[in-house]
This record gives C-alpha cells, sequence and structure tokens, in this order.
C-alpha cells in the first residue's frame, strides 16, 4: 500500500514519520530527491537525496519521477525507481508537499492521503523559527504558502493536528493499520479463508 503524508513545511510530518517508520512492521519511508541545499541536521539518502539542479532536470527528461514540484524556490520530486524498491519491503509512505500529493493523486487512486497541519499559525511560525535552519525571508515565504496549502485539507482522506507529537504519532499509526484492513487490502486473505472450507457437497 502506498502512503502519502502531507502539510506545509515546520508542521513536524518528518519528525511523525521517521517515528512510525520505527513502530510500525513492514512499512518504509521513501527518500524524495530535492535540489535544495542540505540542512546541518540532514543527511544524504535519510530525509533526502540531495542533487544539482542539472541532474534533476536530467531525470525529468527520463521520466523517472512518479511526480515533481517547484515548491519555496527548490525542486522536490519522487522517484519511481525508489518507490519500486520499497514496495518490495512492504508498505511505503511518502513525505511530499501538497503540489505532490496533488499529483500522485491523479495516478494513484489507490493510495491514502494525510494531512498534516499545525495547532494555530503562531505554532507554525515558532516551529520555523527554533529549528533556525531558514532565513527570515524563507519563514515569510514558507507561511504565506502554508495558509493556501491548509484550505486543500478537507480534500484529503485523513488530518492530524500535530498539537502534542506522541498523539500525532498514534493518529498516524492507527490510520496505516486501519487501511491495511479495508476490505480490498484483504481481498487475498478472505480468498485464502474461504479456500479452507470443505467443499460444498451437491
Amino acid at each position: 500500500m502506498l502512503f502519502v503524508v502531507t502539510g506545509p513545511s515546520g508542521c513536524g510530518k518528518s519528525t511523525i514519520l521517521a517515528q512510525l517508520v520505527k513502530d510500525v512492521r513492514s512499512i518504509s519511508f521513501s527518500v524524495s530527491h530535492t535540489t535544495r541545499p542540505r540542512r546541518p541536521s540532514e543527511a544524504e539518502g535519510r530525509q533526502y537525496y540531495f542533487v544539482s539542479e542539472t541532474e534533476f532536470k536530467r531525470m525529468i527528461k527520463k521520466d523517472m519521477f512518479l511526480e515533481w514540484a517547484e515548491v519555496h524556490g527548490h525542486c522536490y520530486g519522487t522517484s519511481k525507481r525508489e518507490i519500486a524498491a520499497r514496495v518490495k519491503e512492504g508498505d511505503v509512505i511518502l513525505d511530499v508537499d501538497v503540489q505532490g500529493a496533488r499529483s500522485i493523486r491523479t495516478l494513484r487512486k489507490d493510495a491514502t492521503f494525510v494531512f498534516v497541519l499545525p495547532p494555530r499559525a503562531a505554532d507554525l511560525r515558532k516551529r520555523l523559527l527554533d529549528r533556525g535552519e531558514d532565513d527570515n525571508a524563507s519563514i515569510r515565504r514558507r507561511l504565506n504558502n502554508a495558509k493556501r496549502e491548509i484550505r486543500e485539507a478537507s480534500s484529503f482522506d485523513y488530518v492530524i493536528v500535530n498539537e502534542r507529537l506522541n498523539r500525532a504519532v498514534l493518529e498516524l499509526e492507527a490510520v496505516v493499520l486501519a487501511a491495511r484492513c479495508r476490505a480490498e487490502s484483504q481481498a487475498a486473505k478472505i480468498r485464502a479463508v474461504l479456500r479452507s472450507f470443505p467443499a460444498a457437497k451437491k
């Protein structure tokens, strides 16, 4: 199964996903590509694959992305190869921007879409300031974009308000477990149970 998680920059979705992958069996995090500079707290191949604009454009031309978008002045994309590799391990969860989630929705109707909200605008601003990785102009741009992005939250399958991290993680875990129990997800098991019954006597 494919899970797509999005929300405005600074809402804490990456922290939630990191904990989810630790807690839930058979789910892995798909690492996206980006042209933005690596932050001090980030590692290559963990949060993102950091590439040049030239390399990113080459990947676009070769149709290597499931989706890609330009956000906050930088490009972000989800590699088809990365998704294919992760699917072999089990369920896959994506951390993408709102534009990316919108694009994936047109391609993958079977995916589950989750929007992570900050409790208030003031909390979002504080988180952006506290992480100390963006200048004032970047923070203003991210806050302006956040208001526009949050207007789309009601069109997602699930919405999680990240006021308390532990609760937000539990809510996302509940979404994953519930999606795994959908009838269409359990189709093979339903057939197996039916086969276990003795054949009807004629």
